[in-house]
């Protein structure tokens, strides 16, 4: 056999450094695999929209409105994912566009031909809707937005001819039906079956989440660890999962309150998982050897590791609602053993006996743990059963509570006030013809992204998506449509470039892109009745819409910029000063508004941290954990205070630490040191108590403190927020 030259052998050693391109038998991912090998339900999307803008864009031509281009654009503006998503974003529009026609008219009948009133005061109105729709959530912060910046597109196109602003405007208003009825019946002639697909779409995605948190929780009693770090991802997708319940809602047309039930389920799987961090730190407390705790914890962990094939029918449900019913009375049987025990050992007058008292003591707070723990999962089996059917005279009602930072709302308020200022003053300054168009995608682009956690990053990937408009919608007027004389030629030349921006949409990568591009590929190409866009005209249109876009994103970068690092901190403040409420606020906050905020702070710090997580994220993810736990432990104590059922010496430790609470600053320590003393004193008196549902009481409270201060404890860096946090 012929051996390979020397040469050859030499270099052969370099090359074992080099990796592979891919893992063997992995295909590699091609950059336009969206577009070359796209899913069917991305082919579905990008078919289905395209012709509704083209029908759109058809009427509006054959009616002879002025600009037909917007009611193609309304197409893509409307059209999303999901039935629900489109029709909620269809009826916040013409919610926003009423409001905007009415502001349009008011501000040109009091400030015409007064440029340096209009403008200030239309940016007043743009930076105020921007505001205010950064306080709320879904497509009513789109309602918001789009009032404001309709309002800037009907009343800066009725500048040079205010006398017909009344007409501009119900024209504006004409295109926006027209695309959304164009929108509505063609994806309603393709959703079959809407009610019975969202339902079942609601309960894979409650399924999944109850699966997840099971699974992390059985490996939590089975000795892992890290099962706990690992669910604190699921805390994104369980607030997006929130959101979507409201479209499943809207896909189900008329219904009972199987939403507000999946809400429940939702947020009792949150709680869920704080309990699970609550029974790590208590299962770090106790130092006594638990062996009945043991045996029951994997009783426990064996049962939670069957949940996720047992939600599939009713049958499985209830079977599985008795099963974990015989779980809680385990563990309930379980207190009232060492209960039993404690008593006999009282009597014992063996004083060996008395070192079992702390161990059966440290049983009893496992086990009462462990039955709060299954008490939540049984809840939030209950909702999500709850949520699969139409109850009869159920009058439920739930909703959670989003974060809200007011800083940041002002902040886009004040940018947006400052680029529709600054572009008037451009316009007015320069007198360039175009100047109109250039101030309304200033508007336009203002409006879209302002209320975006980050808008630089979703404004920047938005003008590049405009400027691949740009480039396409160049061969269009220039090459294609100066052949062509019919309705058919048109369609066949824009399907082609509309359906591509239809697939880009559908790709997590480019979809930012494709709403620049579907948004401003009419728009560039402008097609006309009785004539096409001169070359001149592309280009002065073109031109002005890009620098719009360019000049908003400047705006952006140079005004208030985001920056991760003081919205953490601010968050930071806000969970200290929320602590301190919910140690003394009257009447006492409710578990679902506690939940709701910290949940979404998590989606927030996951959608920031980017696909690797920097420790300092990973301890802020750790840290926003703790305090909502530490929070929730704080509301079960106040509750527990209410029943009035443990003695005043007992009440008084635990008011002692609430008041700590309600001035914690997160420095010195001097809280957590509280809730140790109020430990030590409570195990005292329920060692001493003779009353049994007394001493089940203070069980609960010493349960609940041992929590409190552990948390306080190990995360103090974080909860000290009088400085920025840094992971060391």
């Amino acid at each position: 056999m012929p051996s390979l030259p020397m040469f050859i052998l030499d270099r052969i050693g370099p090359l074992r450094n080099f990796r592979p391109l891919h893992r063997p038998g992995e295909r590699g991912k091609l950059p336009f695999a969206w577009l070359i090998s796209p899913t069917p339900a991305a082919i579905g999307f990008a078919v289905r929209t395209t012709a509704a803008a083209l029908l759109a864009l058809v009427i509006a031509l054959w009616m002879e409105l002025d600009d037909p281009q917007w009611a193609a654009m309304t197409v893509w503006i409307v059209a999303q994912g999901s039935r629900g998503e489109s029709l909620s974003k269809a009826r916040w529009r013409l919610v926003g566009t009423a409001i905007g026609v009415v502001m349009s008219i008011t501000l040109i009948s009091a400030f015409n031909q007064n440029a340096w009133l209009f403008f200030p005061i239309l940016s007043i109105w743009v930076g105020t809707c921007c505001t205010m729709a950064t306080l709320v959530r879904n497509f009513r912060s789109y309602a918001l937005v789009l009032a404001g910046y309709t309002t800037a597109i009907i009343a800066i196109g009725a500048i040079p001819h205010p006398e017909n602003v009344f007409m501009t405007a119900m024209s504006r208003a004409s295109y926006i039906v027209l695309g959304i009825v164009c929108e509505g019946t063609l994806a309603g002639l393709f959703a079959h079956n809407l009610a019975e697909t969202a339902r079942r779409n609601m309960r894979d995605k409650l399924r999944t989440a109850l699966s997840n948190v099971s699974t992390s929780v059985s490996s939590l009693l089975a000795g892992d660890e890290e099962a706990l770090v690992r669910s604190r991802a699921m805390f994104g997708p369980l607030i997006s999962i929130n959101d979507q319940i409201e479209f499943s809602e809207v896909e189900m047309g008329p219904h009972g309150h199987e939403g507000d039930h999946a809400r429940a389920a939702l947020a009792a799987v949150s709680v869920l998982l704080s309990r699970g961090l609550g029974m790590a730190v208590r299962l770090q407390y106790v130092q006594t050897d638990q062996p009945a705790f043991r045996e029951t914890a994997a009783h426990v962990s064996e049962f939670l590791t069957t949940v996720p094939n047992r939600l599939d029918s009713d049958e499985s449900v209830q079977e599985l609602l008795h099963d974990l019913q015989l779980l809680r009375a385990e563990c309930h049987q379980r207190v009232v053993d060492a209960l039993s025990q404690e008593i006999d050992t009282a009597f014992d007058d063996n004083p060996a006996n008395d070192t079992d008292i702390p161990a059966l003591l440290d049983g009893r707070i496992l086990h009462n743990a462990l039955d709060e723990l299954l008490g939540e999962l049984e809840q939030a089996i209950r909702e999500y059963d709850a949520s699969q059917h139409f109850i009869r005279g159920d009058h439920f009602h739930f909703r959670l509570q989003a974060h809200v930072d007011k800083r940041e709302a002002v902040y886009n308020g004040v940018r947006a006030m400052v680029a529709i200022t600054a572009a008037g003053l451009v316009w007015e300054c320069t007198a360039w013809p175009a100047g109109l168009g250039f101030i309304t995608f200033v508007a336009i682009v203002c409006g879209l992204f302002a209320t975006r956690e980050n808008p630089v990053v979703a404004s920047s990937q938005f003008m590049v998506g405009g400027i691949w408009a740009a480039v396409v919608s160049f061969f269009l007027v220039f090459l294609v449509l100066p052949t062509q004389a019919d309705y058919e030629m048109l369609v066949g030349s824009l399907a082609i470039p509309m359906i591509a921006g239809g697939l880009a949409a559908r790709n997590a990568g480019t979809a930012l892109h494709s709403a620049a591009y579907t948004l401003l590929l009419p728009n560039f190409v402008h097609p006309l009745n009785q004539g096409r866009q001169n070359e001149i005209g592309w280009f002065n249109s073109t031109a002005a819409v890009l620098l719009g876009v360019f000049f908003a994103v400047l705006i952006f970068r140079a005004v208030l910029p985001f920056n991760n690092n003081a919205e953490r901190w601010r968050m930071r403040r806000t969970m200290l000063h929320d602590l301190r409420t919910l140690a003394s606020a009257e009447p006492m906050p409710e578990t679902r508004d506690w939940i709701g905020r910290n949940i979404d702070r998590f989606a927030r710090l996951i959608r920031h941290a980017g696909p690797t997580p920097s420790p300092t994220i990973e301890g802020c993810l750790q840290g926003t954990l703790a305090a909502m736990t530490i929070g929730l432990n704080i509301i079960r104590l106040r509750t527990l205070l209410k029943r009035n059922q443990i003695p005043p010496p007992a009440k008084r430790a635990i008011e002692i630490v609430m008041k700590r609470m309600s001035r914690f600053t997160g420095k010195y320590g001097h809280t957590a040191h509280a809730a140790r003393v109020a430990t030590s004193a409570l195990r005292r008196m329920e060692a001493m108590e003779p009353n049994i549902s007394t001493r089940i009481e203070l069980t609960r409270a010493i349960a609940y403190l041992i929590v409190v201060s552990h948390e306080l404890d190990a995360n103090a860096v974080f909860l000290d927020a009088s400085k920025p946090y840094r992971a060391v």
